[in-house]
């Protein structure tokens, strides 16, 4: 399966973006901890990718929030799946615990696994892995780094206190 590629520059850094045939495998940030692969063989594909780039300009411009996308995260074990599918889940403009979503996919004592699950997310942004906390609501670990996470959720915190 071939992937393309390309690249997004936005408020956190230049993002890139990947995509097979079966949707968009990954959103990876430039100090991205766990990715993106080796680029070997993979495709420039502006125009693959620019359904995905645009709705990313929409979140980072405050209008959008939520995304209407096509995932293909790629490998990942069946807990890791259940993580990243569970991340959806959390609202726009709300954090959670490592424990409240460890608790929500009835894995309660795997709380440093969804951790390490949400840290492997290659779908940064549109799968919210950066609206997970501790459980003092302090700001810990995230694949693309610190500032990255914080500049995230203070976007959405914006965003979610503007009067409707």
């Amino acid at each position: 399966m071939r992937t393309s590629y390309s690249e997004l520059r936005s408020p956190v850094g230049t993002l890139t973006l990947t995509a097979t045939d079966a949707g968009l495998s990954g959103v990876y940030l430039p100090d991205h901890r766990h990715g993106p692969p080796s680029r070997a063989g993979w495709l420039h594909d502006p125009t693959r990718l620019a359904g995905a780039a645009a709705q990313l300009e929409e979140y980072f411009a405050g209008v959008r929030t939520a995304f209407d996308l096509e995932l293909a995260p790629g490998p990942g074990t069946p807990f890791q799946q259940r993580v990243w599918r569970a991340l959806d889940e959390i609202p726009y403009g709300t954090t959670e615990s490592y424990g409240a979503l460890a608790a929500r996919i009835a894995a309660p004592a795997a709380v440093r696994a969804v951790g390490a699950a949400n840290g492997r997310n290659p779908l940064s942004i549109v799968r919210p892995c950066h609206r997970v906390v501790g459980a003092s609501g302090a700001l810990t670990g995230y694949g693309g780094g610190l500032p990255a996470k914080r500049a995230l959720l203070a976007l959405e915190a914006g965003v979610a206190a503007l009067p409707v």
